[in-house]
């Protein structure tokens, strides 16, 4: 199968130099992105409590403040969570250039080298696909109240669908342009989405979350040579 094989190949690669740094470069951005969050986060829970809340018609509520300043701990163990999947994703997005040009020197050395996308335009798609990551996973919120059960799968297809249509979109477009991505994307619609929610079920793991998006970046690399490979 298409999507087996070339996870396994992005994932023999772990090794190769090229690989092994924006891996790293990758895992450390994300990490501190998140600590960086978290502190925000906790520094503006603190802002918020100052010294004594008082309420209108009501005055000093002491306890307020102690259900503020638990959040903090609540914060911490829950924000890296939901974040995990918008940040590691997006920060992988920008770096999706190195991590495809690794794989294609290493896999298709034959292939006519690529002007390659600008590292201006790799941040702002990064960071317009975490805005949307982030927006989708709040609304989806709302359908994990209402279908509690089916919250894991409905988590995995929503993100599986926006990670596989934004990978694959950025693997195909070094080559053949958006237009082009597109109407491979297209054509290849569940394909695509399968291999996103495979990528997207394992980004629910602790520690495991922070590889996925880079050997996910190199699976939907080999995923875009394989099919839009010409049939004989």
């Amino acid at each position: 199968m298409i999507i087996f094989n070339a996870f396994f190949t992005a994932l023999g690669q772990i090794g190769d130099p090229k690989f092994r740094a924006v891996l790293l470069r990758g895992v450390g951005l994300t990490i501190v992105l998140l600590i960086a969050a978290c502190a925000v986060a906790i520094w503006l829970i603190n802002w918020l409590s100052g010294d004594e809340i008082s309420l209108p018609f009501v005055g000093a509520v002491p306890w307020l403040n102690d259900v503020l300043n638990y959040s903090g701990i609540f914060v911490v163990l829950i924000l890296p969570v939901f974040l995990m999947v918008p940040v590691a994703s997006a920060i992988t997005s920008m770096f999706l250039e190195e991590v495809a040009q690794a794989v294609e020197d290493k896999h298709y050395p034959s292939l006519p080298k690529v002007p390659g996308i600008p590292f201006r335009e790799s941040v702002i798609d990064g960071l317009g696909f975490m805005g949307v990551l982030i927006a989708a996973n709040l609304l989806a919120l709302i359908l994990y109240a209402i279908f509690t059960p089916l919250a894991p799968i409905i988590f995995w297809a929503m993100n599986g669908f926006l990670l596989g249509r934004e990978y694959f979109t950025l693997a195909a477009m070094r080559r053949v342009g958006r237009e082009g991505a597109r109407k491979l994307r297209a054509k290849h619609a569940t394909t695509i989405w399968i291999a996103g929610t495979l990528m997207a079920i394992p980004l629910s793991v602790p520690l495991v979350n922070l590889v996925i998006p880079i050997i996910g970046a190199a699976t939907f690399t080999h995923i875009y040579h394989k099919l839009a490979r010409p049939v004989a």
